[in-house]
C-alpha cells in the first residue's frame, strides 16, 4: 500500500483532476499535476504543477521520479505516455484500458468481442464504407477519437448526410451507429482495486441536453432487477479489462428494459459527482484508494440526490447571482474555478439532497429554474434543458 505522505501524480488538471487532488490532499498525500494549462483548476490544490504537454518527456520523467503512483483525469492522454510512466512508477488505470476507452472503434470492437451488447455500428475509414444500402438509418456518425459532450458526432438521416458529416470530420476514422429509441439513460460507476475487489456506487439516471449531461438522479428510477443487471454487466466489464481504478459505464435502456452499453470512461465521471455529498465514499476518494492499493471505501448512499450541471451560458451577464441557490440548506454548490466561461463549458454543478428522490428532483428543478430567472436567462421549454 502507498500510505499518506507519499506523492501522487495526475495527468490532467481540469475539474476531475481538481477533485481528485482535493481528495488526495485530504487523506494526507502530496499531489503533482501535469497539465499544459497554466490556469488549470487542479493547480490551485496541488503541491506542484508541471505546466507541459502530456507527452513532454522531461515532465513525465519528473513524475516518474517523484511520484509513487500516477493516474489520469481524462482518457485523451497518450497511452504511450502511460506505458512509459509504468516502467518508473505505478500507473492506474493501465495504458491498455485507457487505449481501449479513448478510441470508439477500439472500444466498440472490444465490447462486441467480449459479448457485451452495443448498438449496431460500422467502422468508417473511408467514404466507400458508407455505401451500405441496408444500414438502418437514422444514425449517428461519431469521430473515433477526441469526442466528448456531444462534440465530434452528428445525427444523420441517410447515406448522403453521413457522407457530408464524414467530410466535415476531415475524413478521420469514425463510427456510424444506429440511432436507437431510448427509454432511459443510466450509468454505473465502480472502483476495482489492485486485489480485483469491486465496489459499485448506486445506479444513476441521466438526462442530457445538446449532448451534454444536464441532470443525474441517484438512485435511478428503475426496477431492482434492471439495476442488478447493469451492475453485473459493469463488473464483468471491469474484470474483462483487468481494470484498476474508477470506471464509468454508460448504458442505454431500450424498450423492455434491454440494456446496451453506450461507452466507458476510465476515470471518475460527471454522473458520479453526487457522491461528493451523498455517499459514504466519493468517487474521487475511491480513485485515491484504488491508486494507492488501499481497501475500497463503502459506497452506500446516505441520501437521495440530484445533480445539475452549471454551464458557461449562465455567466453570459457576468458572475451569476447565487443567492437563490445558497439559501437552500440541502443544496450543495461546487464551482470548478475555471477562468473563462464559455457556452457549453462545464463550470460547476449543484446537488440537491432530500428524503426521497422525487423531492430531491423537484427541489433541483425548482432551484435551476429560479437560478436561470434570477440571472436573466429565458426559462427552457423542457425540464431537462441545459444551461
Amino acid at each position: 500500500m502507498i500510505l499518506p505522505g507519499a506523492t501522487l501524480g495526475v495527468l490532467g488538471g481540469g475539474q476531475l483532476g481538481s477533485m481528485f487532488t482535493a481528495a488526495a490532499c485530504t487523506l494526507g498525500y502530496h499531489v503533482t499535476v501535469l497539465d499544459p494549462d497554466p490556469h488549470s483548476p487542479a493547480a490551485r490544490f496541488a503541491d506542484k504543477h508541471l505546466c507541459a504537454r502530456y507527452d513532454d518527456r522531461d515532465a513525465l520523467e519528473e513524475l516518474g521520479k517523484t511520484c509513487a503512483a500516477v493516474t489520469i483525469e481524462f482518457e485523451n492522454v497518450s497511452a504511450q505516455s502511460l506505458e512509459w510512466l509504468a516502467t518508473r512508477c505505478i500507473v492506474r488505470p493501465a495504458a491498455r484500458a485507457v487505449a481501449i476507452a479513448q478510441d470508439r472503434i477500439t472500444e466498440k470492437t472490444f465490447l462486441q468481442q467480449q459479448g457485451f451488447p452495443v448498438a449496431p455500428f460500422i467502422v468508417v475509414g473511408d467514404a466507400q464504407a458508407l455505401h451500405l444500402p441496408d444500414f438502418p438509418f437514422p444514425a449517428i456518425l461519431k469521430r473515433s477519437r477526441l469526442g466528448y459532450d456531444g462534440k465530434g458526432q452528428v445525427v444523420v438521416r441517410n447515406r448522403q448526410d453521413a457522407l457530408a458529416a464524414f467530410n466535415g470530420f476531415n475524413r478521420e476514422p469514425c463510427v456510424l451507429e444506429q440511432r436507437l429509441s431510448l427509454q432511459q439513460e443510466i450509468s454505473v460507476i465502480l472502483a476495482r482495486g489492485a486485489d480485483a475487489a469491486i465496489a459499485c456506487f448506486p445506479v444513476v439516471e441521466n438526462q442530457h441536453a445538446s449532448g451534454i449531461l444536464d441532470i443525474s438522479i441517484a438512485p435511478a428510477r428503475i426496477g431492482a432487477a434492471l439495476a442488478r443487471q447493469a451492475v453485473a454487466m459493469a463488473e464483468k466489464l471491469a474484470h474483462s479489462l483487468e481494470y484498476c481504478g474508477v470506471l464509468a459505464v454508460e448504458f442505454f435502456v431500450l424498450e423492455g428494459d434491454k440494456l446496451i452499453i453506450n461507452e466507458i470512461a476510465p476515470r471518475p465521471h460527471n454522473s458520479g459527482h453526487y457522491t461528493l455529498d451523498a455517499c459514504v465514499t466519493s468517487q474521487f476518494e475511491q480513485q485515491v484508494r484504488a491508486l494507492c492499493g488501499l481497501p475500497l471505501g463503502k459506497t452506500r448512499l446516505l441520501s437521495p440526490a440530484v445533480m445539475v450541471n452549471l454551464l458557461g451560458d449562465l455567466w453570459a451577464q457576468g458572475e451569476p447571482r447565487w443567492e437563490e441557490l445558497l439559501q437552500h440548506p440541502q443544496t450543495k454548490l461546487h464551482l470548478y474555478g475555471k477562468r473563462e466561461p464559455r457556452a457549453g463549458r462545464k463550470m460547476g454543478h449543484f446537488t440537491c439532497l432530500d428524503e426521497s428522490v422525487e423531492r430531491a428532483l423537484a427541489a433541483a428543478l425548482e432551484t435551476k429554474a429560479r437560478l436561470l430567472e434570477r440571472n436573466g436567462i429565458s426559462l427552457p421549454t423542457q425540464a431537462g434543458a441545459s444551461f
